[in-house]
């Protein structure tokens, strides 16, 4: 890995300070039309580092891109499912994985030392947190490793300023979506010191991109918003969540902590995969009993086995679409699964979500349902005559995203696991027009952008 020390040097060496005036990148000009390589204009912030900063860049940063992933999302936007790609106009750049490199901040960028608090829930220190040390993060400065959760939140709505719900800011942006995205040598950022996260020693560019979008909305599902749990109420001496419980959540009470769950995940593709390792990491504070993973193919099925699943029901087998449920049941001892999670967003995979949940527990859509041939039918009556809490998830906060980093450079989430490749950008765009005909189980990270030109001095 590169050293902190070594970037910094870099940066400001004679060398980086001849800044280029384009980049490569990829972008499709309209939908489903080939990806192509470009020479375009690199991004820039209007006088950097100075007061006279227009007001779009004084909070933003300039990324050289290191790594970003290909994201079964990247093609649905690229197919024209997304309705902010279609707001923000063509030519498109896609890509909201990625980690890199500051190489311009703007005038507010690192204006205070210390802007904000974290938590490291991997520290063993015992304090008022139930075990969870609270400490300054540092502010951004150039030359430092970062990590992007792909909801840049604005920090002043009702949703993020007095719900502390980020995941749902009235004004979020998305590179890839709402911006350009990471497809390219270098991207730029707003709202950084709000949202950028440092990448602790220990901890590559690749896997941190890789926890960009998929491990993000991942551990949201399973830990946050299946388990409840709060990181800074967890006792890592102990390894279990404490009593103490401040969060209003009906089902985040010390009673659901300690029950022993059964974990049913519907729909193994990245995201399902990610849920299983997630789930699988938080066995023990979580009280998982077991993780019943739920699909249609036998190699996504084999796959998940491998990362930690401990029963597999492949649908396709069964003679009836109840057959699922019934299944489920067998594995429960009659009861059903404490959290089911529609990690696919089809329409049987959130019904069979739904119809598998234990009486009195909660099932979490995470899965988008983009393309469907019909929504999913929803029985009303089951969900209140058995108690059923339905809860969504989006996305992550970034404030949460140093826990899951910590996670990556203590060892207990191996995110490599689902890395298959390291390509150029130009083979990352065909694995993304492949995903026309194809499901790759695992993550294809695009780390060779090549050389920019022509060198400005």
């Amino acid at each position: 890995h590169l050293t902190s020390s070594f970037i910094h040097s870099f940066i400001h060496s004679h060398s980086f300070l001849c800044l280029y005036s384009i980049m490569k990148a990829a972008q499709y000009s309209s939908f489903s039309s080939p990806i192509e390589i470009k020479n375009i204009p690199r991004p820039t912030l209007s006088s950097p580092s100075s007061s006279s900063s227009s007001s779009d860049d004084e909070d933003a940063v300039i990324l050289q891109v290191l790594a970003t992933g290909v994201c079964r999302s990247d093609w649905h936007g690229w197919k024209g499912h997304d309705d902010d790609i279609k707001q923000h106009g063509l030519p498109f750049t896609p890509g909201h994985e990625l980690s890199g490199v500051i190489v311009e901040k703007g005038s507010k960028v690192g204006a205070n030392k210390n802007v904000d608090v974290d938590v490291d829930d991997n520290d063993n220190d015992n304090d008022k947190n139930g075990g969870a040390k609270i400490h300054m993060r540092k502010s951004l400065e150039i030359g430092d490793r970062v990590a992007v959760p792909f909801i840049l939140s604005c920090g002043h709505c009702v949703e993020c300023n007095v719900n502390s719900k980020p995941t749902v800011c009235l004004h979020q942006e998305q590179p890839g979506f709402t911006l350009h995205g990471s497809f390219a040598e270098y991207v730029k950022i707003p709202r950084a010191e709000r949202n950028l996260r440092h990448i602790p020693d220990g901890v590559g560019f690749v896997e941190a991109a890789a926890l960009g979008c998929r491990f993000t909305t991942a551990f949201r599902a399973v830990v946050q918003q299946g388990l409840c749990l709060d990181l800074t109420k967890v006792n890592n001496n102990k390894n279990t969540a404490t009593d103490n419980n401040d969060n209003n959540e009906p089902l985040a009470s010390s009673s659901w902590w300690k029950r022993k769950k059964v974990v049913a995940i519907f729909g193994c593709g990245g995201l399902g995969l990610s849920c299983i390792m997630i789930g699988k990491a938080f066995q023990s504070e979580g009280n998982i009993t077991s993780i019943i993973a739920v699909d249609i193919s036998t190699k996504a099925l084999k796959k998940a086995k491998e990362l930690g699943a401990d029963y597999v029901i492949n649908a396709n087998d069964l003679p009836s679409s109840s057959s699922v449920k019934e299944r489920v049941l067998e594995l429960t001892n009659g009861m059903g699964a404490e959290i089911s999670i529609d990690a696919a967003g089809f329409t049987k995979t959130c019904e069979n979500a739904l119809h598998c949940t234990r009486r009195g527990c909660r099932m979490v859509q995470v899965g988008l349902p983009i393309g469907s041939t019909r929504p999913p039918q929803i029985d009303m009556g089951l969900v209140a005559a058995r108690e059923i809490e339905i809860v969504g998830s989006h996305g992550f906060a970034a404030v949460d995203l140093p826990s899951l980093l910590n996670l990556v450079k203590a060892g207990r989430l191996d995110v490599k696991k689902l890395i298959e490749k390291e390509v150029t950008l130009e083979e990352g765009v065909q694995a993304l027009m492949n995903m026309d005909n194809e499901s790759p189980l695992g993550m294809t990270m695009i780390t060779k952008f090549g050389i920019s030109g022509p060198c400005k001095l």
